[in-house]
């Protein structure tokens, strides 16, 4: 998949992308620094995976740094916005990818902790440093996003519900962002081949995937789709904020 952005489209710019050293988050942030942009490779606790990413990116000429944060921790994402702030002197976008829920060991409420809660402590966290004109960016799945019309799989649900309410936490946060000249928008989008949660929904429910894919005639890979959410952080925001990748005639408005 080529960059969707053009060389030096984001020269001086500043880029976050949250749960960035593997997926759609590393291709997100990928793109960005090879269009110009300083990025933010961020990690919860890969931190010798993230470093490699960084390494090929500064490799290529681009302008990197990892930093380690869980977002579930508040004294964790205030040192990862401090060290931005003194690494870089702020943000111009913020890519809200980091999200989970179908992890092993982790509390009954992780789903919720993590996408929900922790996103809106993010974004909070985050304003002080976005810039008028910058942009926020979240991610997310139609699964998710139309959870509330269209039942989806059954080991997926507490992760939807979880995600359909950061999402709307996050919406309402809308007119303080407008206030600050801070744009937003979400990007939703069917189920990923290849990432983390396809493998893990296709492990608790052998065929899911493949069952999506024959469904839905055609399933975006982990680069076309972070393609979707890099030209989100650049293209005129819609007027309903969400931007939908892909057929949506399965799934109810």
């Amino acid at each position: 998949m080529s960059n969707p952005l053009a060389p030096g489209s984001l020269d001086g710019l500043r880029a976050l992308v949250t749960g960035s050293s593997r997926g759609i988050g590393a291709d997100t942030v990928s793109y960005f620094a090879e269009a110009g942009a300083s990025v933010v490779v961020n990690y919860r606790n890969k931190e010798a995976r993230a470093q490699k990413l960084v390494d090929k990116l500064v490799a290529e000429g681009g302008s990197a740094v990892a930093i380690g944060a869980d977002l579930t921790d508040p004294a964790s994402v205030d040192a990862m916005f401090q060290k931005i702030q003194d690494t870089l002197g702020g943000l111009d976008i913020l890519v809200m990818n980091a999200s989970g829920g179908m992890e092993s060991g982790m509390a009954e409420d992780y789903a919720t902790q993590l996408n929900r809660d922790a996103q809106v402590a993010l974004l909070n966290t985050a304003i002080p440093l976005l810039q008028p004109g910058s942009r926020v960016v979240f991610v997310t799945s139609h699964q998710a996003h139309f959870i509330h019309t269209t039942p989806t799989m059954p080991e997926y649900l507490p992760v939807a519900l979880s995600k359909r309410a950061g999402e709307d936490a996050l919406r309402d946060l809308i007119p303080t962002l407008d206030s600050a000249g801070i744009g937003f928008v979400v990007v939703s989008g069917d189920m990923i081949e290849g990432t983390i949660t396809a493998t893990l929904l296709e492990r608790a429910n052998p065929g899911a995937i493949s069952s999506r894919k024959e469904a839905a005639g055609k399933l975006y890979n982990v680069a076309e789709f972070a393609a979707e959410v890099a030209q989100a952080a650049v293209d005129p925001i819609p007027a309903d904020h969400t931007r939908l990748v892909g057929d949506t005639s399965d799934f109810g408005k």
